[in-house]
């Protein structure tokens, strides 16, 4: 009976490292992929497979969308796709360093490094500009239901798609709007939290909230702040039964239905933006998609 990689589900660890694969020219897949079999514990790695990686493998399930890029007036969301994606998940960064370069060397007959990056829990779990993430999180049995594949077979429950994102912070623009601008961009009063009953249309709470769509799109948010040098921001990550949750946030977010961007666009912007199938386990092992 296949299971979730337990990462998925658990908290946010105290850091972690994002690595992001393409496939070499000539890639041996099988040697790589037996590797990451032997090193994915789906805890401290948890393993997302793209979909040009899953074509590559001839799977036909399960079937990943392409992710959505758009341009709107101020707005700019790409896609950035890659083969494979791995999340280091630990509580010293020297350990997953080393535990970065093993992975990359075990993979290195079929893949090469093509991103890093480093992250952390800052706080008691909050974005870098002290407000809560996640605060509408799913939990129990709801998070396994907005998370994880079910009742798709052996081999397909279990698993997850995660959308992720880089997005990149503008702090000396946010701490110029004044605080109380900032809880009506948010839609929530950083201070306790609460919601805003008063706030626009275009704050972020409203454009996500998740019991507003038809169908709902809950996901499992399990995003960390990153930082490199003076640049910082987040790494958005959602695990969802399939894309559908996530598309509908993001469209809204765009304005693309209504024409009302989602006013986190004052001061940051998204760099990269891809979809990965994380597989489930089966006895401790990543079972990986057939053809």
């Amino acid at each position: 009976m296949s299971q979730p990689q337990p990462g998925i589900l658990a908290p946010v660890p105290a850091v972690a490292r994002y690595l992001t694969f393409r496939t070499r020219h000539t890639p041996d897949l099988q040697l790589a992929l037996g590797a990451l079999q032997t090193l994915a514990d789906g805890d401290r790695i948890v393993v997302g497979l793209g979909k040009a990686l899953l074509l590559q493998l001839g799977a036909t399930q399960p079937s990943l969308p392409a992710f959505p890029a758009y341009t709107t007036a101020g707005v700019s969301i790409p896609s950035t796709p890659a083969e494979l994606w791995c999340w280091l998940r630990g509580d010293d960064r020297g350990e997953l360093l080393l535990l970065a370069q093993m992975l990359e060397e075990a993979l290195s007959p079929g893949f090469e490094l093509a991103q890093v990056i480093d992250a952390f829990k800052h706080q008691d779990g909050r974005d870098l500009t002290g407000y809560e993430d996640g605060t509408e999180n799913p939990e129990g049995e709801a998070a396994l239901a907005a998370a994880l594949v079910s009742g798709m077979g052996d081999g397909l429950d279990g698993g997850s798609v995660v959308a992720v994102q880089q997005w990149v912070h503008d702090m000396g623009a946010f701490r110029r709007m004044g605080g109380e601008a900032q809880d009506q961009m948010i839609g929530r009063r950083r201070s306790d939290n609460e919601e805003l009953d008063d706030a626009p249309d275009s704050a972020h709470v409203k454009r996500t909230a998740q019991e507003s769509f038809t169908p709902e799109a809950f996901v499992l948010r399990r995003s960390m702040p990153w930082a490199e040098g003076q640049q910082a921001g987040l790494v958005f990550t959602a695990f969802g039964h399939s894309a559908q949750a996530f598309a509908a946030q993001l469209r809204r977010m765009a304005g693309v239905e209504d024409g009302v961007t989602d006013a986190l666009f004052g001061f940051t912007r998204p760099v990269t933006g891809g979809y990965f199938w994380c597989p489930p386990m089966r006895d401790g092992v990543l079972v990986l998609p057939a053809n």
